[in-house]
């Protein structure tokens, strides 16, 4: 790959993924590329191998399968979006125990995850690609010297306790774009509508069962949209069916960006009942941006991103009353409802927006060329 004399002066996103494929971490380094930042380039780069790394003013890797290629020629930043560095399944999830997983990252232990405890695949050949995914990954970080930006305290926590320096990570929570077109607060008309909403992939640790369960729970008048696809659609869907809930539930299936813009506004609160322990949890802050409360599980890094009681309410993981409590509340009180979206808005404006995240991170970036230099020089 060639670059010009004029963009070997600029600061470029690394990742081997399709910035316009959607994804969430996609999503993420495509709003960084067309960002407020100066001097980042409108490419991205998807590999380090061959490529003269020190003609770079500084390189920004969202992909850790590239860091065994990083070789400290230029200064460099690492971001770690999810559980990949020091979990081989991904997930920090424990899927037959139905509970986050607290162990380190070691060969033994995490074939018992695996086997036993269904934290993943159970094909040897799949395992074995985890495991050296992961630990290539880690091992990668642990001879790098390079800053290493968590999305948030919790992710921070477990890169920590896999063996790096506290010295070397920092927490920078992640930002999302407004919507092109903006949620009107809630209305007391939309919230008489009873409707509440579930965005996201339809498998077992995202809740969706639990969700269906304290549904059955619920104010019959309360109406669910579910607004996702997945592997365990068809068994949820049944599950629903026989807990005579079909006529309170609407299956979307994927949604564009209109159809989902629509969902929200629709909504009086926004469902995020995850079971495992999401890295961050970009759902509130789609949320927020709306308008909208949350209601979601205290796992994870979702609770640095939801003010209990201020922007929605915090649900003991698997526990079906209180999460029945919490859209029963909601869907009772319209003042509550609206002020917790306005709360989550205000807050939204003031941390989660894409241009406060660019700022922060432009400073992450001024730091690290400054200090390589200095140890360069």
């Amino acid at each position: 790959m060639n670059f010009t004399l004029v963009e070997q002066e600029m600061i470029f996103h690394c990742s081997a993924a399709d910035i316009r494929g959607g994804g969430g971490i996609e999503t993420y380094v495509a709003s960084l590329v067309n960002s407020q930042i100066y001097g980042v380039s409108q490419c991205t780069i998807n590999s380090l191998r061959n490529l003269e790394q020190s003609q770079f003013k500084l390189l920004h890797i969202h992909d850790p399968d590239m860091l065994v290629d990083l070789r400290e020629e230029c200064p460099a930043v690492f971001t770690l979006h999810n559980h990949s560095s020091y979990c081989p399944s991904g997930t920090k999830f424990l899927a037959d125990r139905g509970r986050q997983c607290d162990r380190n990252m070691h060969p033994l232990g995490c074939a018992w995850g695996h086997v036993v405890d269904g934290c993943g695949s159970r094909r040897p050949q799949n395992m074995l690609q985890n495991w050296g995914n992961a630990n290539n990954s880690l091992d990668a970080l642990k001879k790098l010297t390079i800053p290493v930006i968590a999305n948030s305290d919790y992710v921070r926590s477990q890169i920590i306790r896999g063996g790096l320096s506290p010295d070397r990570v920092v927490t920078l929570r992640c930002g999302v774009q407004s919507p092109q077109n903006p949620t009107e607060p809630l209305s007391r008309e939309i919230h008489q509508n009873q409707r509440i909403l579930f965005a996201g992939r339809i498998v077992a640790y995202k809740g969706i069962e639990w969700l269906l369960k304290a549904m059955a729970k619920t104010d019959e008048r309360i109406h669910l949209d579910i607004a996702g696809d997945g592997w365990g659609k068809p068994s949820m869907e049944k599950l629903a069916q026989k807990m005579g809930l079909s006529d309170r539930i609407t299956w979307h299936g994927w949604c564009n960006s209109d159809k989902l813009a629509t969902l929200y506004q629709q909504c009086l609160a926004v469902v995020f009942p995850s079971l495992w322990p999401e890295p961050a949890g970009l759902v509130t802050l789609e949320a927020y941006a709306r308008y909208r409360p949350v209601i979601a599980s205290a796992v994870g890094g979702i609770p640095e991103h939801l003010q209990d009681g201020v922007t929605g309410i915090l649900v003991p993981p698997n526990h079906i009353s209180q999460l029945a409590a919490a859209i029963n509340e909601l869907a009772a009180n319209y003042q509550k409802s609206r002020l917790m979206g306005e709360k989550g808005q205000a807050w939204f404006q003031e941390e989660f927006t894409i241009d406060v995240h660019a700022k922060r991170l432009e400073k992450i970036y001024t730091k690290t060329i400054t200090d390589f230099h200095l140890k360069t020089y």
